[in-house]
């Protein structure tokens, strides 16, 4: 039995599963994974709920198969989130320096933070995410920390990434009605990043593309900050859609051929070969074109890539991914994704590793489990900032009235 201080875990509520992730982080700070449960997800819809009383039980089972694996009681979660609500955008905070010898203080610092967090949202939006990138001080840009510096002005760039208050608190309502804790929420798509990418990766640029059941999330981060968020309401299960409706065939049926034999280009093999699926008692049930199938795919993977490479390049982050497409979620799985990925962005592309930690190999190889994986990371961190006198003040601010807590 671990220490239950030392004990974090990170907890996915996706469209097609649910997912908890029990990590522990030992005496020398070191993270290490020692316990995962999932459930077949039932109540969720493009990564929102649709069912409460469906996805309070599958969560139950998620979280008492990872107890049972880590040897441990689960009591509070860091809680990933997505949807079609949820934004992300670059705010430039201006304040100038009054002082008489223009130096600048630790409190002209947090005012210019102020200052680019106070955007015009409407008012049922809230603030995720508000991450710093870099400030500048009378122009002079790429500055990590203005403080002693001597300036007239000092700006600061950050992205934030906001939601609809009243759809991020459903699932936290959930969540809590099982009597756990929501330590805080994080956007899937960063905490998959947290868990993919290396200082270097970061350092050199990349794009991480998470391939739900029924969203697509995506970040970008260049010089070692988070330069773009984004996400796409169309996943895997639309894929299954596109499979029954041009196949002809149910649902379920549709689910199995994409996973068997799907693909996300068409092969020259591929031509004049059928393949069937099975009925429930074994018998053959009907037989498809293998390239009509793998042409369906391909076409809905290329529509995701293309979103994604129009919004990048509209916003002229292209040029700056010199480590490339790194994709994760259930859809990395797909065959030949890498080579249709390189062929639409121009990029290498990767299949996700999870880096910088330690523990069940069956975990940390799976590119589903990286937003959950994420998610204990980034709690990690938090724990980390714990012994600085900010941190539970922050926290609170940032949380507080979302979570239900008093500041």
């Amino acid at each position: 039995m671990f220490d239950p201080d030392s004990i974090i875990v990170g907890l996915e509520i996706g469209t097609s599963k649910i997912c908890a992730v029990v990590g522990e982080v030992n005496a020398s700070g070191a993270l290490n994974i020692v316990g995962l449960g999932q459930a077949r997800s039932r109540g969720v819809r493009k990564g929102e709920i649709a069912d409460a009383s469906t996805v309070a039980e599958d969560i139950r089972g998620a979280i008492v198969e990872a107890e049972q694996m880590a040897d441990a009681e689960i009591r509070s979660v860091y809680l990933g989130v997505t949807g079609g609500h949820i934004r992300g955008f670059s705010n430039r905070g201006v304040h100038p320096v009054i002082s008489a010898d223009r130096e600048i203080t630790r409190e002209d610092v947090e005012d210019v933070i102020k200052n680019a967090k106070a955007i015009n949202l409407p008012a049922e939006n809230y603030v995720l995410h508000a991450i710093r990138q870099h400030f500048l001080v009378d122009g002079q840009d790429g500055i990590i920390d203005p403080v002693g510096m001597l300036g007239a002005r000092v700006e600061v760039d950050m992205h934030v990434v906001h939601g609809n208050f009243n759809r991020l608190q459903n699932p936290i309502r959930v969540v809590k009605g099982l009597q756990l804790e929501v330590e805080a929420i994080v956007f899937n798509g960063l905490a998959s990043a947290l868990a993919l990418l290396s200082n270097e990766q970061k350092e050199l640029g990349a794009v991480v593309i998470d391939i739900g059941g029924g969203t697509t999330e995506y970040v970008v981060y260049n010089g070692g900050i988070v330069k773009h968020t984004g996400m796409i309401a169309v996943g895997g299960d639309h894929i299954s859609n596109d499979l029954a409706y041009g196949l002809r065939v149910p649902l379920s049926k549709a689910e199995e051929l994409k996973i068997q034999h799907g693909a996300a280009a068409v092969q020259d093999g591929d031509k004049g070969q059928d393949v069937g699926t099975s009925a429930e008692f074994g018998a053959l049930l009907k037989t498809v074109n293998l390239q009509h199938l793998r042409r369906i795919m391909s076409l809905r993977l290329e529509e995701i890539f293309e979103l994604i490479e129009q919004e990048l390049a509209e916003a002229n982050l292209l040029e700056f991914l010199r480590a490339g497409v790194v994709l994760c979620g259930g859809g990395a799985r797909i065959a030949g994704i890498q080579q249709l990925a390189e062929r639409i962005f121009h990029l290498p592309a990767f299949l996700g590793k999870t880096c910088s930690i330690a523990g069940l190999k069956s975990a940390l190889d799976q590119p589903e489990f990286a937003t959950a994986i994420g998610l204990v990371k980034f709690g990690s961190f938090q724990q980390k900032k714990k012994s600085g006198s900010s941190f539970s003040r922050t926290l609170r601010e940032t949380f507080g009235t979302l979570l239900g807590r008093r500041n």
